[in-house]
């Protein structure tokens, strides 16, 4: 890991970058591959999991990594969620009330 990157990821600083965005991309094809889920259902798989987590703790979302690992004839979704903080109790139902 090159060293500005690090102090970013230390940092919160998110990359908004058009390579970024080209690596969350090819991640998305190679998940994609390794599965034979489509691309658009494993981008919303992704959303829907970040939209319920979101609703309990505030997720670090530019450290965010989603994989698919295939071993033995199944396939393993791995999430690496960096959470910043929990969310106080009355907050996330404030967030759950909004959304209802």
């Amino acid at each position: 890991m090159a060293l500005p990157t690090f102090f970013d990821k230390l940092f919160g600083r998110q990359d908004n970058s058009a390579r970024t965005a080209a690596k969350d991309r090819l991640r998305l094809v190679l998940m994609h591959d390794r599965a034979d889920i489509p691309a658009p259902m494993m981008e919303q798989m992704r959303a829907e999991l970040m939209s319920v987590l979101s609703k309990y703790v505030e997720i670090d979302q530019s450290a965010l990594e989603v994989s698919l690992e295939r071993s033995e004839g199944t396939v393993a979704l791995l999430a690496n969620i960096p959470i910043r903080r929990v969310r106080p109790e009355s907050e996330s139902a404030e967030i759950a009330k909004a959304e209802a």
